[in-house]
């Protein structure tokens, strides 16, 4: 194939313009992955509560039963909600990764939006809800969720711990 001498000296600079727009398109596309990945937000459990919402602190509750944490926060539970840590978000997709630090019973996790109704079938599928169970002692699960601008709250049923707020912003 014979190109002419101008011919000849476009020839690098079409490589090198196709070179860089195939890696704009790769580093494109892996932006576009990277930026679709849910956040993870770890929560740790111990007996009666969620520690990072109490800001960090393990108040170190013993128990045996899910009805000693009824006692313990029927109690403690207002007050230590009311000086608890506000968990602030952005809309986005989220991965709430639940670990059993010292319970020696099943518990679980439950994020729901503020006002949510188990019983109302419109909540079902207007309000947001995620939930699971099935932590022995030591054990951790993920609970993967896409949330809104709004109001949630979470907590544990079955390690019966006060709700806790969550305000999604932005």
């Amino acid at each position: 194939m014979n190109l002419s001498k101008a011919s000849r000296n476009l020839v690098p600079f079409v490589v090198a313009a196709g070179l860089f727009s195939a890696a704009l398109l790769i580093a494109g596309s892996a932006f576009s992955a990277s930026s679709g990945e849910p956040k993870v937000i770890d929560l740790t459990q111990t007996a009666c509560q969620f520690v990072e919402a109490e800001n960090g602190i393990d108040h170190g509750y013993q128990t045996a039963k899910a009805d000693d944490c009824k006692a313990i926060n029927s109690e403690s539970g207002a007050n230590r909600v009311a000086q608890s840590e506000v968990l602030k978000l952005k809309p986005g997709k989220y991965v709430f990764r639940v670990a059993n630090k010292n319970v020696p019973y099943e518990v679980g996790f439950w994020l729901r939006s503020e006002g949510y109704n188990a019983r109302n079938p419109v909540h079902k599928v207007t309000k947001t809800s995620v939930s699971g169970g099935g932590l022995t002692l030591g054990k951790t699960a993920d609970y993967e969720i896409e949330l809104k601008a709004g109001e949630y709250v979470y907590s544990c049923p079955l390690n019966p711990t006060p709700n806790y707020r969550l305000v999604v912003e932005g």
